[in-house]
């Protein structure tokens, strides 16, 4: 899978940059990297998060980081952000999505007489091939529109500039991205859970293709989005956070109409409900609560540093809550 964050701000946005880019990890365990654009260009730090946390691996980068505009990204596959120099000016770009024609597009590159640079292991990254894409044209605009229109699977992405960041979701939807705002700052994010903490709240969803360009005074449209979507239900089962929505629904309340839903078509006599793994946690108590028996959790995840926990208890009526 994979996650990306984007923020533009009146004032200084590398501890939220961090901290937005930070509320993905559960969405990839192999990259994270943060960029910066700053009168002196554009600075970037990338590590490998397979064994440390985001957080562990970036700390000691943010104290040479400076900037009013960024964009970050946690991956399962290529190393991000790239900074790319070309005729449109120098940007910065991270992606999110699966290319199935990757090979495809790279050889029709190297028939116009391309070349890349940034490779993993030989092979050319799905980032870079986007960058490509897009400065064979005359505007960032029209080059993301090529993009996505080449593109077969999907492809969204948040773009860099000194000017301001350019938020595109993918052609079909499948991934998704939402603007938060507040005053002086507007930060786009694969997960809405990224922005409460921030002080941002949940302004727009975009559509499927749609295009977006951010200031720290607001967003304006680029391009409308289409009618088809094709979004992953994935998002909602499995992958994304309890916390967050994606086109309004949230996501442990799906959780939780999942596990409903199948205990009301289930006949078999159950004991008790467990969520294995931590996702499937809302689909567990959602069948608990419709058939009416005990959550139990038989595995107990063992996580070092994690500290003690807290129990909180809600009495909807005007009841005394034990």
């Amino acid at each position: 899978m994979g996650g990306l964050f984007g923020i533009v701000s009146k004032d200084d946005c590398v501890s939220e940059l961090f901290y937005g880019t930070d509320y993905h990890s559960h969405l990839g365990t192999r990259r994270g990297g943060m960029a910066v654009s700053n009168s002196s260009g554009i600075q970037r730090s990338i590590h490998n998060i397979e064994n440390n946390y985001f957080r562990t691996k970036f700390e000691a980068d943010l104290a040479r980081f400076k900037g009013r505009s960024g964009i970050g990204a946690i991956s399962d596959t290529d190393p991000q952000p790239l900074v790319i120099g070309s005729h449109l000016g120098c940007f910065g770009i991270v992606t999110v999505g699966k290319i199935n024609n990757l090979q495809e597009l790279v050889q029709n590159a190297y028939t116009r007489r391309r070349f890349f640079t940034d490779t993993s292991g030989g092979a050319i990254t799905p980032t870079e091939m986007v960058a490509e894409l897009i400065c064979e044209e005359d505007s960032f605009e029209v080059g993301i529109r090529k993009a996505q229109a080449v593109i077969q699977g999907s492809c969204s992405l948040l773009l860099l500039t000194d000017k301001g960041v350019y938020a595109a979701r993918d052609r079909l939807g499948r991934t998704p991205l939402v603007i938060g705002r507040r005053d002086g700052t507007v930060a786009v994010s694969s997960e809405s859970c990224a922005f409460p903490n921030l002080g941002l709240s949940t302004e727009h969803f975009l559509g499927p293709g749609e295009i977006v360009f951010m200031t720290a005074e607001g967003w304006e449209q680029r391009a409308a989005p289409g009618l088809r979507m094709q979004i992953c239900s994935f998002l909602w089962v499995y992958y994304g956070y309890p916390a967050s929505e994606y086109e309004g629904i949230n996501v442990e309340s799906a959780r939780n109409a999942c596990g409903a839903a199948l205990a009301r078509n289930d006949n078999t006599d159950v004991d008790c409900v467990a969520g294995i793994p931590d996702s499937g946690i809302g689909h567990a108590i959602g069948y608990a609560n419709e058939k009416k028996i005990p959550y139990r959790r038989p595995f107990v995840k063992y996580t070092p540093g994690k500290g003690t926990g807290l129990f909180l208890c809600v009495s909807i009526k005007k009841t005394e809550c034990n």
